[in-house]
C-alpha cells in the first residue's frame, strides 16, 4: 500500500443553521438529526418558545437521538456568520440581516398528533440526506 492509499480524504463538515419562528419543533428536530448525521448544526427562532415540544423530543428519541442539551434560542443569540447554509423550516421567516439559503416549506406540527411529528421528522431526514 502506497502512502497515498493510506491518507484518508479530508472531509469537510457542512455547518447548518435552521431557523423558524418558535424554535420548538421543526428546527429543533432538524438540529438533532443533522448533528446525528455528522453536520455541525444549530437552530434558532425569531420569537422562541419556552421549551421544545414534547412530541418533537419523543419522535427524535424513537431514533435513539437525545435532545436533552437543546433549548429554544433567539436568532439574536446566534452568531450567524460562517454557516454554509441557513435554512428556513417553512414559516416565512424574514430577517433583513439573515441570508436564508433555502426554505424547506414544512408545515408546523404544533397542535397535530404524534404521527404528524413523525412525518415531519422523516421529511427533515430526507432533506438532510439530500444535502450530504
Amino acid at each position: 500500500m502506497s502512502l497515498i492509499d493510506k491518507i484518508k480524504p479530508y472531509q469537510v463538515i457542512m455547518k447548518l443553521l435552521f431557523v423558524c419562528v418558535g424554535n420548538t419543533c421543526r428546527s429543533q428536530m432538524a438540529e438533532a438529526l443533522a448533528k446525528n448525521m455528522g453536520f455541525e448544526a444549530q437552530s434558532a427562532g425569531t420569537h422562541p418558545g419556552e421549551k421544545i415540544a414534547q412530541n418533537a423530543v419523543n419522535v427524535i428519541r424513537e431514533l435513539g437521538i437525545n435532545m436533552e442539551n437543546q433549548f429554544p434560542k433567539s436568532i439574536d443569540m446566534i452568531e450567524t456568520i460562517g454557516y454554509d447554509r441557513i435554512i428556513s423550516m417553512g414559516c416565512g421567516v424574514e430577517c433583513p440581516n439573515l441570508p436564508i439559503s433555502s426554505d424547506w416549506g414544512l408545515d408546523d406540527p404544533v397542535g397535530h398528533d404524534i404521527d404528524f411529528y413523525r412525518h415531519t421528522r422523516d421529511k427533515i431526514h430526507t432533506l438532510l440526506k439530500n444535502l450530504s
